[in-house]
């Protein structure tokens, strides 16, 4: 659509999965809908999740089962991002069945993976020339897209769907697929050519299970392989006997067999009767994503993604998991005081989302009583006022600010009004008052009939001297402004490694644990008062054991207060330190240098997002 003039929102279908409308049959997943965590995202139809991390965010890859669909009625992709687990951003559609020519139809289960800066995402798609399903490849130098063609044909077509790539220790790539089958072929090194030809594994009941009453497919593979490796194990998690699906595994010594059949990752149920696995390692966990039907209209046409933690048992198998509404914890918290975009949600009812003129996408189609919640946001001891970027093609409405609940305290109102123009965008602030501690932030939108108005992003402001970050520039957009060097080393704002905005800070060149990057707080403080402190850190090279600490030097005496516990980082991907300690000191105090150190060694590291509140 042209975004500088959209066309008018009473002419068009909107999707809404208004979840007060909750069927009867969706009892056992949704007993409090409100306050469920699974499926991950509820404004759009979610099928086939596909994860995958980079720079210190968790992306997730799905399909999308088109409204009211009574078969597999898929025409794009879409992809969401996660740094905590609970709240998921909405990086829209950066790939269609548009983008490849050639296909008609099927925007069915693909895999997106990673090499030499460059996104690979592998699907299958209906060949407008033979009718029958081939495997596509889409590229970008961006996890969140665009995705182009990579080749203007089919990589490989033998009429089997559900690509999955995995690149070996010694960097060899494959790429996996199959139903009924289960073929693989070597990628090259430029990840859109292989080597070969194609390869089918042998379905044996040994490598894959038996399955009963069917003799012309003797085992329990169905589809969707999921194929990765840990601790010098090989692993195959599928899709297995339709229908109804439950999820099996197989190991092997090798990424080409030969297979063993493990068991069960998860049982047949739920209102879908396909599933689709995907697995994944991230900040220390380990995840399971699977799909059910549900959300409202769910079913095995209109499905959901979901997730599941768990923990790999001794031996390195997998314990059998359930669906459950609940989904995994919160990892560390949200934080109010930087841009937000209005599409990280943790759960919502009654918008959508739409292509921004300004980037990325905004949140739209909303009406009276539609809200998004927003979990675990760290206010800390208190918030102003709040500022969102809005847009209007009619009169407005209001924004208002509630904690815990839906009905909870409200803590402000935004009032929206008329911008001319569902894509012409402004700011409304208002005052905050009563927002602190860790909360749940809910964004209630009300006003007149029909839609009110658009929402791009947000922000709080901290209260003077009572909340806000002490922290100058803790979010490195503004180079090293406001940091020093602790010690010895050298400063650099960062561009290519960030873990959000467009900058972090790196320390090089230091010659003691202690050395650090450093910002005076002498002024900041309040004898007594406990702060929470939040960090990301991230290692150049090693595994450096990172803290922050705070050294107080009060009537020619110093002494060191550890803020957060310890946490072991790597090159991998960023770790959050997160933790609240008392602040005290007799006498006078003359200096409090807050610096992040390592526990030994003068590994380089990476730090973004800082806040002491």
């Amino acid at each position: 659509m042209n975004l500088a003039s959209p066309p008018p929102r009473g002419g068009r279908t909107r999707r809404r999965l208004a979840l007060v409308l909750v069927p009867l049959m969706l009892a056992t997943f949704f007993a409090v809908p409100a306050r469920a965590d699974n499926p991950v995202v509820q404004h759009v139809y979610t099928a086939d999740p596909a994860p995958m991390v980079h720079n210190g965010r968790l992306y997730l890859y799905t399909g999308r089962d088109e409204d009211g669909s009574t078969y597999f009625t898929m025409r794009e992709w879409r992809v969401f991002s996660t740094t905590d687990m609970s709240n998921w951003t909405d990086h829209g559609v950066p790939m269609s069945l548009a983008t490849f020519s050639w296909a008609d139809a099927d925007a069915w289960a693909g895999h997106v993976i990673e090499r030499n800066g460059q996104f690979y995402w592998y699907v299958p798609v209906r060949q407008r020339s033979t009718g029958a399903r081939a495997i596509g490849v889409g590229v970008s130098n961006s996890p969140t897209g665009p995705f182009r063609d990579a080749l203007g044909r089919p990589l490989v077509g033998n009429g089997e769907i559900d690509p999955h790539a995995f690149i070996d220790d010694n960097g060899q790539a494959y790429l996996y697929w199959g139903n009924p089958n289960l073929w693989y072929v070597r990628l090259n090194q430029d990840m859109i050519s292989y080597s070969g030809s194609p390869t089918q594994i042998p379905l044996t009941t040994a490598g894959f299970g038996t399955r009963t009453g069917n003799a012309s497919r003797p085992t329990l593979y169905e589809e969707g392989p999921w194929v990765y490796k840990r601790n010098g194990i090989y692993y195959n998690v599928f899709a297995a006997e339709c229908c109804s699906e439950f999820i099996g595994y197989s190991t092997a010594p090798g990424p080409t067999g030969p297979w063993t059949y493990r068991g069960t990752v998860m049982p047949r149920q739920g209102t879908s009767f396909t599933n689709h696995p995907g697995i994944i390692d991230y900040a220390g966990n380990s995840y399971f994503f699977y799909h059910n039907g549900a959300l409202p209209g769910g079913g095995g046409y209109t499905r959901s993604v979901a997730v599941e933690r768990f923990s790999y048992n001794a031996d390195g198998s997998i314990p059998t998991m359930n669906m459950t509404s609940a989904g995994p914890p919160q990892i560390g918290t949200l934080n109010p005081y930087v841009t937000q975009e209005a599409e990280t949600i943790n759960w919502a009812n009654g918008i959508e989302t739409e292509p921004s003129s300004e980037g990325g996408v905004n949140v739209g189609w909303i009406e009276n009583g539609d809200w998004i919640r927003v979990r675990g946001v760290a206010f800390g001891t208190g918030a102003s006022s709040f500022t969102a970027r809005v847009a209007s093609g009619s009169s407005g409405g209001n924004i208002e600010l509630r904690l815990d609940s839906v009905t909870g305290p409200l803590v402000g109102t935004c009032a929206v009004t008329g911008t001319g123009g569902w894509q012409n965008w402004t700011n409304t602030t208002c005052n905050v008052s009563g927002a602190t501690g860790t909360r749940d932030l809910y964004l209630r939108f009300t006003g007149g009939s029909g839609y009110l108005f658009n929402i791009n992003n947000w922000r709080f402001t901290a209260g003077s001297g009572t909340g806000g970050s002490l922290v100058t520039n803790g979010n490195m957009e503004s180079g090293t402004t406001g940091w020093s060097v602790f010690g010895s080393g050298t400063l650099s704002s960062n561009t290519s490694v960030v873990r959000s905005g467009s900058r972090s800070l790196l320390h090089t060149g230091r010659t003691g644990s202690w050395n650090g990057p450093s910002q005076d707080l002498t002024s900041q403080l309040t004898n007594g008062r406990t702060y929470t402190t939040t960090l990301w850190v991230r290692s150049q090279s090693g595994t450096p054991s990172v803290r922050p600490t705070l050294a107080l030097t009060a009537n020619g005496t110093t002494s060191y207060l550890q803020l957060t516990p310890s946490a072991t980082v790597n090159a991998n991907g960023w770790t959050q330190l997160t933790g609240t300690a008392t602040v005290s000191w007799s006498g006078s105090l003359t200096n409090a240098r807050f610096y992040v150190e390592t526990a030994s060694g003068t590994d380089s590291f990476y730090l973004d997002d800082v806040t002491i509140q």
